[in-house]
């Protein structure tokens, strides 16, 4: 009886150390179910989703009680294709040659912010110079504020394909990229700089296995890696534990990619029905960054801001982006989300939402590839992406109902990571 007693005292202090939190929920999107499900109570110990209950639990005391009756609770949003060091901007071309690394850092803290105030709590960055894995590891240290961050450091491109960092440079500035650069030619190449990735700490592989739109080259959609090559990156990621992602606008790059078992392609501007259903073989994963097509045709129209060499590739890819992506949603590809925000503005990410319903998919579905699916690419898919008993407590709530209005989804007005509530 006396132990009884004495736990019974102290059991508002322990719950108080525990920091438990009850979430009262107007509407809520756990990923689990179909349809959004009304006046529920998410409990949440110590970062972790302990329970979900129906109604408006009553808290035991010392517990942390928040109020979100009139908003639409879900989880954390994931951002499969961002460039957190930067941003687009009519200046971006010379700024490597303007900005030291800790411009790039510091400027870059304001980035990660605006990403995670956006809802986005975990992002995957898919290439930079690297300050990208020194953001990561500030992050997950407290020093600065921001989203989880998978990166994978510098992209792999080869000798002036898409990722090859000295493309349109004069001869005085130019330089013969190698692997350690992300400049690969061969399969022996291709190891090297996926170990190199490894060691200069990339949670992730990207490849660019074609043209791209905003390098500074004319050819915007060939392949650039010969079969062989992917093959090895592909395997050798493998090795390493890491997942792998293919920038793809052009067919044979894509068909390339996803017979050497790429996990996910990346923009997928000119996907014919032969690569659609070659990723549905495959399970390989789509991400096709509308937001950044949207953006890049936009921005062409304003004389001055790309370079001229690029105008003719951006004012084309934004319809054809959004024509690929309706074909791929309907012959049954897999979708995951993901913005390439640092082409379009970072905090901006939710707008992807916006033009996925546009295009056709059910916001449900288009909430659920940003949570739910985007965590499977990640290897996440049994602690991230869903409201579950288990999972980590990133949670976020809009105003209103997105199932019935998208839009609400830019309005994100409540974060939770990881259990600590983002002012």
């Amino acid at each position: 009886m006396k132990a009884i007693l004495t736990l019974l005292l102290f059991l508002p202090l322990w719950l108080t150390a525990q920091q438990v939190t009850y979430l009262h929920c107007g509407r809520l999107i756990d990923g689990e179910n179909e349809s959004v499900q009304n006046q529920k109570t998410v409990i949440i110990t110590d970062g972790t989703i302990t329970a979900v209950q129906d109604g408006y639990a009553r808290p035991p005391a010392g517990a942390n009680v928040v109020d979100l009756k009139d908003r639409t609770v879900m989880p954390g949003l994931i951002d499969l294709h961002v460039h957190i060091e930067g941003e687009s901007n009519p200046r971006a071309y010379m700024e490597e040659f303007t900005l030291d690394p800790a411009d790039v850092a510091l400027r870059a803290t304001a980035y990660c912010e605006k990403t995670l105030k956006a809802g986005f709590t975990t992002v995957r960055d898919l290439g930079g110079s690297g300050v990208n894995v020194s953001l990561r590891d500030a992050i997950n240290r407290g020093y600065i504020t921001g989203p989880r961050i998978y990166t994978a450091e510098k992209a792999i491109g080869t000798t002036g394909g898409h990722a090859d960092p000295s493309n349109g440079r004069n001869r005085e500035l130019s330089f013969d990229a190698g692997p350690e650069q992300g400049v690969i030619n061969g399969p022996e190449e291709a190891y090297h700089a996926v170990r190199t990735r490894y060691k200069n700490g990339a949670d992730c592989i990207k490849i660019t296995a074609t043209g791209g739109v905003l390098s500074v080259a004319k050819d915007g959609s060939g392949p650039q890696f010969t079969q062989e090559e992917i093959e090895a990156i592909v395997a050798a990621a493998r090795d390493y534990g890491m997942h792998t992602a293919a920038h793809a606008h052009g067919t044979e790059g894509m068909k390339r990619a996803i017979r050497a078992g790429i996990t996910t392609i990346e923009h997928g501007s000119l996907m014919d029905e032969e690569v659609m259903d070659l990723m549905v073989e495959h399970g390989t994963y789509y991400v096709p960054t509308l937001s950044a097509g949207t953006f890049v045709a936009e921005k062409a129209k304003v004389e001055g801001y790309f370079p001229a060499i690029i105008v003719p590739k951006a004012l084309s890819i934004g319809q054809e982006l959004r024509e690929t992506f309706e074909k791929a949603y309907a012959r049954g590809v897999k979708i995951a989300f993901g913005t390439d925000s640092g082409v379009s503005p970072h905090g901006d990410n939710a707008r992807e939402f916006i033009y996925m319903v546009e295009a056709g998919v059910p916001p449900l579905a288009a909430i659920r590839s940003a949570t739910v699916t985007a965590a499977e690419v990640l290897g996440r898919a049994d602690d991230l992406g869903r409201i579950r008993p288990g999972y980590v407590a990133d949670i976020v709530a809009v105003p209103g109902n997105p199932a019935t209005d998208i839009s609400t989804m830019t309005e994100v007005n409540f974060v939770m990571k990881e259990g600590k509530v983002i002012e």
